[in-house]
């Protein structure tokens, strides 16, 4: 198998990543490109050892909640043309499942995350480093829609969360990563025009820069 293309696309919690990467595998796979999608939350490190009401109080928003040495080394392995297993992580328990998924690699791979670009030892896995760049009142009314919903959340502990640790982070570690981007993307998920750029290098080999 030839090596596959690794695109890392980071930004802000909230700023459209998902949906950007949602939009972009979408429009790679109506060309039949197998594509392989990764959350870098997967690799929230397991914190089984601490009790369950001591996780709630994790830096969620700093990169040492993330076990990146491990999402290291399956970049290197998806490289090499070998499978991983995955990781499972419960936003109800914070800690990590026991079970995972056995994943092959694709000819594009596409990983999504907070802290990508802030990880410099990552850096020679990507092929392409996208930054989405959103305002934050955007992407806190997004993290209040998504955390209630989805993750069983109050919007009071949204609220304080995001004025504790999220917006701080952001300003410390997230926004000055951008720098390190390739590609930045305005107006998140829905920037259809970078979409098509992006695919268009991916599918023809021609320059998104």
């Amino acid at each position: 198998m030839q090596k596959p293309i690794i695109l890392a696309i980071s930004g802000a919690s909230g700023s459209g990543k998902s949906l950007f990467t949602q939009n972009l595998a979408l429009k790679l796979s109506q060309h039949e490109r197998d594509v392989l999608v990764l959350q870098e939350d997967h690799y929230y490190k397991a914190q089984d050892h601490i009790p369950i009401e001591d996780r709630a109080k994790t830096n969620y928003d700093h990169p040492d909640a993330f076990e990146h040495d491990l999402l290291n080394q399956h970049l290197q392995e998806l490289n090499a043309g070998n499978s991983i297993e995955y990781p499972s992580y419960c936003y109800v328990t914070h800690t990590r499942l026991p079970d995972f998924d056995v994943v092959s690699p694709s000819p594009i791979i596409i990983i999504e995350g907070i802290m990508l670009l802030t990880q410099i030892q990552l850096f020679d896995q990507f092929d392409i480093k996208v930054f989405v760049d959103t305002p934050l009142d955007v992407c806190l009314m997004r993290r209040m829609l998504r955390d209630t919903q989805e993750r069983g959340r109050t919007i009071n502990s949204v609220a304080k969360q995001y004025e504790d640790t999220v917006k701080p982070m952001y300003h410390k570690f997230i926004e000055p990563s951008k720098t390190f981007a390739d590609l930045i993307v305005p107006h998140g998920g829905e920037n259809h025009l970078a979409v098509d750029v992006l695919s268009t290098y991916l599918l023809e080999g021609k320059s998104p820069i």
